[in-house]
């Protein structure tokens, strides 16, 4: 690894073993965060220790559980934009509309400081990134693809898991929509690009073309 390769660390949150992740470029200190979880006080140890100040803010949906440590990244480090697809902005400050009132905790984050479409290209703390929009586990949940990384790595919130995809039970759900979008965007891809997915271990897009039962070759 050169000194300037990127690097990507996870930060797993009980209680429902969300993943956030913390990506940055070696010799920076920049990082960005995507879907900072319950556990902000990892986060922060993992930032100090590598010198880093927070970039951006990433939520690739609106669930609580992908935007709990929104408010305390944001009060940490307040110029770094909080940025979210375009149909999942609403529900970061909606206790309804993210579940966390059906939850008995009515979360609140801070308002998207932008928001992104499906194409759309990013570049914060020096690594780039391309949106694509897979809605179905939520009305717009998005990936994002960092496309500078070798192999790809998306990250890619609850849409395509290990074995598994995003339930589609949750208001504005919808699992054919979960499912052709998984296909059409993410199996597109090279089969070696990782998929760091928002809970359970990392896989990759081969790997799920081939076995997923729900949305591989034999499903």
């Amino acid at each position: 690894m050169t000194d300037q390769a990127p690097r990507i660390e996870s930060i797993v949150s009980a209680p429902f073993d969300q993943v956030a992740y913390v990506a940055w470029r070696g010799g920076s200190d920049e990082a960005l965060v995507v879907d900072p979880g319950f556990d902000t006080a990892t986060i922060e140890s993992l930032l100090k220790a590598q010198g880093l100040r927070l970039a951006a803010i990433l939520n690739t949906h609106g669930h609580v559980d992908h935007i709990a440590g929104n408010a305390r990244m944001k009060a940490l480090f307040p110029d770094a934009p909080l940025i979210i697809g375009s149909g999942e902005a609403h529900m970061l400050t909606d206790p309804q509309a993210n579940l966390s009132a059906a939850l008995g905790m009515a979360v609140v984050s801070p308002a998207a400081d932008r928001v992104v479409t499906d194409g759309e290209e990013l570049e914060v703390a020096g690594l780039r990134l391309k949106v694509a929009e897979i809605p179905g586990h939520s009305p717009g949940s998005v990936v994002y693809i960092a496309t500078e990384f070798d192999p790809l790595v998306v990250f890619g919130g609850d849409v395509l898991f290990a074995g598994s995809v995003g339930r589609a039970d949750f208001p504005g759900g919808d699992s054919g929509r979960l499912i052709a979008g998984i296909r059409a965007k993410l199996f597109a891809l090279p089969g070696a690009t990782i998929v760091l997915p928002g809970h359970g271990p990392t896989t990759t897009v081969g790997q799920e073309m081939r076995t997923n039962p729900f949305v591989g070759v034999r499903a």
